[in-house]
């Protein structure tokens, strides 16, 4: 077997904390390289250090999903530094909520900006050096991508939106020898509930979602990171999430009867 000359090159969005720190940290246990790409820099530094004493390697770009041209300059660093890319993961996202009535037509864009088009922005940018080498495109999707809940509308959407960009992926880059991995995570303990619908995190917020209810962040990124390694069309995560993901394919009715009497998602208190 030919060894390869440097470890595996993983490059990660919205890298600065929550889901895509814990992946930065799990890959890092597993030596690879990873690329760590988010707006807040100075975070990014710490956690690079992070990930080289996990044994692992790391290199941190500043960079907006929301902006043309960031993602192609951090993938211009990464090849730049490892020499290719075997993974991407699109993660940067945040949730708008409220009911539709009270939220303008700005929140929805904003939400579709950051959910719909960063993501697209990262895919354009990661996938001629994924298709080099064969590697696997991973989009943060969400259990909100297969259940709508009231109060959610432009998350729910976006993460809608996520999986069926996905599904088209799939088929697409399947002839280049690309794999797309959609992750749907239930409750998972992250800095999404503490963020409000402009984006700004609030780290001092409790999480509205009961501690027995949410899986750490650990080990939601354990059996993500196992799933992406594997290939898998999709990984859901948390025992709710895939049971909320099992009724709404196969009992759409009563998911229907359900989801339009709760009184959708918990929010922030400080959140208005």
């Amino acid at each position: 077997m030919t060894r390869r000359p440097h470890p595996k090159v993983v490059l990660i969005t919205g890298a600065s904390a929550g889901l895509g720190a814990g992946l930065a940290r799990e890959y890092g246990r597993r030596g690879a390289a990873v690329v760590l790409v988010a707006r807040r820099l100075e975070r990014l530094a710490a956690l690079a250090e992070e990930v080289c004493t996990l044994g692992g390697h790391a290199l941190a770009v500043a960079g907006d999903v929301t902006r043309d041209g960031d993602m192609e300059a951090a993938v211009d660093r990464a090849l730049e530094q490892f020499g290719r890319l075997d993974t991407a993961i699109a993660n940067a996202g945040f949730g708008v909520t409220g009911r539709v009535e009270r939220l303008a037509l700005e929140d929805f864009r904003r939400q579709f900006e950051t959910n719909v088009f960063g993501v697209l922005r990262t895919v354009k940018a990661v996938l001629a050096p994924l298709a080099a080498t064969r590697g696997t495109l991973a989009l943060m999707g969400s259990v909100s991508g297969h259940l709508a809940s009231p109060g959610a509308a432009p998350y729910c959407m976006s993460k809608f939106a996520v999986r069926a960009l996905a599904e088209s992926l799939r088929g697409e880059l399947r002839p280049r020898g690309v794999a797309v991995v959609l992750l749907s995570p239930g409750f998972v303990d992250s800095d999404i509930r503490r963020t409000n619908n402009q984006g700004r995190v609030r780290e001092d917020a409790p999480d509205p979602v009961p501690a027995w209810l949410r899986m750490g962040t650990a080990k939601a990124c354990r059996i993500m990171v196992r799933g992406i390694e594997r290939r898998r069309a999709e990984v859901v995560v948390t025992a709710h999430g895939k049971l909320a993901v099992l009724c709404a394919r196969h009992l759409p009715r009563l998911t229907r009867f359900v989801g339009s009497r709760t009184s959708g998602p918990p929010r922030p208190k400080w959140d208005t």
